[in-house]
C-alpha cells in the first residue's frame, strides 16, 4: 500500500479491481523519480489528463507546424517510431526513402541535376539552416576569406539564424525594417554586403506576416555587384514554409535553383510539407555547393556511412511520412491542399477587414498567412486584448510587435494550415466579432462611468 492507502503494483491486489483514480499517487512527481511503479493504464490516464490542459493544436493559429494528417499517415509514423534514422544498414528502405525525398525536392526546386544534388533530412529547419550556413562559411574560406565573416539577412529572420551566427562565430548583419518595408529587399541587402559576406539569406515566407522576400531581385543585385568586380556572394533561401507552397501555387516565381546564385534551400517537412514534427530538409544546388570536408564518412554497424547533420540518432518516422505524402498527393494533391489553404486565408482576411477595426498588412496571397493591425484611432483596446479575448473561445491567435525598427507596430497573425477549413474560419470570424463588440461595450461602460463620476463631483 502507498502512504495514501492506495494499492501499488506488487501489493497482492488485482490492479483490474482498483478504480483508476484511487491508484493515483498522493502527488504527481515533478522533481524526483518515484520509488514504485504504477499500472500502465493508471499512468497513461494521469499523463493524458495533465495534457488536457494544453491548448487544442487544431485551434492553434500561431504555429506553422502540421497539426492534422490522414489516419494512414499517422499509423505509418507509429509503425516507424522505433527506427533510428542513422542505422542505414539496418533500415535500408528508410534510408532509400530519405534519398528519394531529397531527389524529389531537388527536382521540385529545379536543381541542375536532381540526381546528384546533395541533401539530407534534419530534425527541422533550424538544423537545416545551420548546415547551409556552415557550407556558406566554408565556401567563403575556400574563396580566400580571411577577415571576420558576416551573413546578411533581414531583421525578420527566424531565431535559428541568430543562433547560427552566435554558435559558429559569424557576424549577423540584420537589416532592420523601415517604414512599410517589413523584410529584406535588394537595395538594403546590397548596402550590407562586403568581401567578408559569406552569403545572403532570403526568406520565402516571413514568419511575421507571411510575405515572400524578392529572391530574384536580390540575386540580380548580387549578380551586378559581382560583374562590377565586387564580391561574389551566394544566396541561401530559407523556405521553411514557402518552399512547399510556391512550387505549387506560384510556379512562375523566380526564387529557387533556376537562379544560378541560389546555392542551397531548406524547408520544413513538418510545416507545409504536411508531416507531423519534427522534420526538415536541406538541399544544395550541386556537389560544389557542399564542401566535402563537411561530410563525415564513418564506419557504423558494419558499413561506411556518409553523414552531414548536427544530430545523429533520430527517428525515421517523419521521413517515412514525408515519402507517404509525396506518394499519396503528388503535385496535383499538394496543389489542391495549398490552394485550399490560400483560399481560406484570403477569404478570411477580406472578412476580417470588413469587420471595421482591422487593417490588413498581408492577406494570405503568398503564404496562407494573414497579419492585421488595429486601425489608427482605436486606442481603447489593443491587439493583445483581442488575442486574450479569442483565447477565451479556445482560439490561439498570437499578438506581437515587429522587430527593430518597427517595434511600434503590433499585429495579430493567423496561420492557415491543412485542416483549417472554411467552416472553422467562419467560427473564428464569429468569435472575433463577439470579442470586438465586447471590447467596444467596455469602452462605452468606462465612458459612462467617467461621466457619472464627473456629474457627481460637479454637483449637477
Amino acid at each position: 500500500m502507498t502512504q495514501s492507502g492506495t494499492p501499488r503494483a506488487g501489493s497482492g491486489l488485482d490492479a483490474a479491481l482498483v478504480p483508476t483514480f484511487t491508484a493515483e499517487p498522493g502527488a504527481m512527481p515533478s522533481a524526483r523519480l518515484p520509488e514504485h511503479e504504477l499500472d500502465p493504464e493508471v499512468a497513461h490516464q494521469l499523463v493524458h489528463d495533465e495534457l488536457m490542459l494544453d491548448g487544442n493544436s487544431r485551434l492553434n493559429l500561431a504555429t506553422f507546424v502540421t497539426t492534422w494528417m490522414e489516419p494512414h499517415a499517422a499509423a505509418l509514423m507509429a509503425s516507424c517510431a522505433d527506427k533510428n534514422m542513422i542505422d542505414k544498414d539496418e533500415y535500408p528502405r528508410t534510408a532509400e526513402l530519405e534519398q528519394r525525398c531529397v531527389r524529389m525536392l531537388a527536382d521540385l526546386w529545379h536543381a541542375p541535376d536532381p540526381t546528384t544534388a546533395p541533401g539530407a533530412s534534419t530534425a527541422g529547419s533550424s538544423e537545416a539552416c545551420m548546415l547551409a550556413g556552415l557550407a556558406l562559411k566554408r565556401r567563403w574560406v575556400a574563396r580566400g576569406g580571411t577577415g571576420r565573416p558576416n551573413i546578411v539577412m533581414g531583421g525578420n529572420v527566424q531565431v535559428c539564424w541568430d543562433k547560427f551566427a552566435n554558435y559558429f562565430e559569424v557576424e549577423p548583419r540584420l537589416v532592420p525594417m523601415s517604414g512599410d518595408r517589413f523584410h529584406l529587399d535588394a537595395a538594403s541587402a546590397l548596402e550590407h554586403v562586403d568581401e567578408n559576406t559569406i552569403g545572403v539569406v532570403a526568406i520565402l515566407g516571413s514568419t511575421f506576416d507571411g510575405s515572400y522576400e524578392p529572391v530574384a531581385e536580390i540575386c540580380a543585385a548580387l549578380d551586378r555587384l559581382a560583374a562590377d568586380a565586387g564580391p561574389d556572394v551566394p544566396v541561401h533561401v530559407d523556405g521553411a514554409s514557402g518552399a512547399m507552397v510556391a512550387p505549387f501555387l506560384d510556379p512562375e516565381l523566380g526564387w529557387d535553383f533556376r537562379l544560378p546564385r541560389v546555392a542551397s534551400i531548406n524547408t520544413s517537412g513538418h510545416k507545409y510539407g504536411l508531416v507531423y514534427p519534427g522534420l526538415g530538409w536541406v538541399v544544395f544546388r550541386d556537389p560544389d555547393a557542399l564542401p566535402e570536408e563537411l561530410v563525415y564518412r564513418v564506419n557504423y554497424l558494419g558499413s561506411e556511412l556518409a553523414t552531414f547533420t548536427l544530430n545523429f540518432s533520430r527517428p525515421g518516422a517523419p521521413v517515412a511520412a514525408q515519402y507517404y505524402q509525396f506518394l499519396r498527393l503528388g503535385r496535383d494533391g499538394y496543389t489542391r491542399v495549398q490552394r485550399h489553404c490560400r483560399e481560406v486565408a484570403t477569404r478570411l482576411a477580406d472578412r476580417i477587414a470588413d469587420l471595421g477595426p482591422f487593417e490588413l498588412l498581408t492577406r494570405g496571397d503568398e503564404l496562407p498567412v494573414l497579419a492585421v493591425r488595429l486601425r489608427p484611432g482605436i486606442t481603447h483596446y489593443s491587439v493583445f486584448d483581442v488575442s486574450a479575448g479569442l483565447r477565451e473561445h479556445g482560439w490561439q491567435v498570437p499578438a506581437y510587435t515587429f522587430p527593430a525598427d518597427r517595434t511600434d507596430l503590433a499585429v495579430l497573425r493567423v496561420v492557415v494550415r491543412n485542416g483549417f477549413t472554411h467552416s472553422l474560419a467562419e467560427a473564428l470570424l464569429a468569435d472575433l466579432g463577439t470579442v470586438v463588440r465586447r471590447l467596444d461595450r467596455q469602452k462605452e461602460s468606462i465612458r459612462t462611468a467617467e461621466e457619472d463620476s464627473s456629474f457627481a463631483h460637479t454637483g449637477r
